[in-house]
C-alpha cells in the first residue's frame, strides 16, 4: 500500500454515485495559491432545492425555489466565511459556531467541541469542517469530522487533522463513503488529491466527474498567496442546468 498516493479528483468520485458534501484544501502544484473546494450533492426533492450565492468573500445556501421548502434546518447555511487571516469551511451551520469561537479566543477544535454529528437518523451525517490560517506569502490548514461512534448515534468520536501545505497537494474530506441506506459515513483519513494549477481545469475535474443526477452545487476558490488576490467559480445545478 503506498501511503504517499495521490490520486486526481476525478478518480475518486466519477464511479461514486454519492460522497455525499465534500470539502478540498491543498495548494496549488507551483506552490503559487491556496485552493479551497466545497460541493453539496443530494438526493430527496428537499436536499437538491438549493444554490450557491456569493456575498463579498462568504458562500451562502439559499433554496432555489423557496416555496419547496420542506425543512431548511441542514440544507441552508454559510459554508464559507472569512474571520481575518482564517478562511472556514464547511458542511453545516458550525461555520457560524467556528467563527464565533474564533472571536472569543477559541481554537478551532475547541469551537467544534459545542458541535456533533447531524441529528438525521439514520444516517447521523457527519459534520465536515477545515480551515485555513493565512501567513507570510503561505498558510497552513487544519480538518475536522465529527461522526456517530455507532449505528445507535448513542456518541460523538472526534478526529482533527492539522497540514503544512505541500505543492500540488490537497485532502478531500467527504460525508459519505458512498451510495446506500443508511448512508455510510466516510472512514479513514482525508483523502490525498492533485490540485492543478489552473482553477478551471479543478473545476471541470470535480463537476465533470461528480454523479450526473446528484450533484447540485460546487465553489471553488484560488487564492494568491503572495498578493492575496482570489479567484472564484462557482457553479449551480438549478440555474445552469448542468
Amino acid at each position: 500500500m503506498d501511503i504517499y498516493r495521490i490520486d486526481a479528483m476525478k478518480d475518486l468520485v466519477k464511479e461514486n454515485p454519492y460522497v455525499g458534501r465534500g470539502i478540498v484544501i491543498g495548494k496549488t502544484a507551483d506552490g503559487s495559491k491556496a485552493a479551497v473546494a466545497y460541493f453539496i450533492m443530494g438526493r430527496s426533492e428537499n436536499s437538491r432545492n438549493r444554490v450557491f450565492l456569493e456575498n463579498d468573500e462568504e458562500v451562502l445556501i439559499q433554496p432555489f425555489d423557496a416555496s419547496k421548502v420542506e425543512d431548511p434546518s441542514l440544507i441552508i447555511y454559510a459554508p464559507i466565511r472569512r474571520l481575518e487571516n482564517k478562511l472556514i469551511v464547511t458542511n453545516g451551520d458550525q461555520t457560524d459556531t467556528i467563527y464565533s469561537g474564533l472571536k472569543d479566543g477559541k481554537t478551532f477544535e475547541a469551537a467544534l467541541e459545542a458541535r456533533e454529528f447531524e441529528p438525521d437518523a439514520p444516517n447521523f451525517t457527519p459534520r465536515i469542517s477545515g480551515m485555513l490560517t493565512f501567513g507570510k506569502e503561505d498558510f497552513s490548514y487544519k480538518m475536522s469530522i465529527l461522526k456517530s461512534a455507532d449505528a445507535k448515534g448513542s456518541a460523538c468520536n472526534r478526529y482533527t487533522y492539522a497540514f503544512s501545505p505541500i505543492h500540488g497537494l490537497g485532502h478531500f474530506l467527504h460525508t459519505y463513503a458512498c451510495d446506500g441506506n443508511p448512508l455510510p459515513t466516510f472512514q479513514g483519513e482525508p483523502e490525498r488529491v492533485a490540485i492543478p494549477d489552473g482553477i478551471d481545469d479543478f473545476v471541470q475535474e470535480i463537476w465533470g466527474n461528480l454523479n450526473k443526477e446528484n450533484k447540485i452545487s460546487l465553489y471553488v476558490r484560488y487564492i494568491d498567496l503572495k498578493t492575496g488576490t482570489i479567484e472564484n467559480r462557482m457553479i449551480n445545478k438549478n440555474k445552469e442546468g448542468a
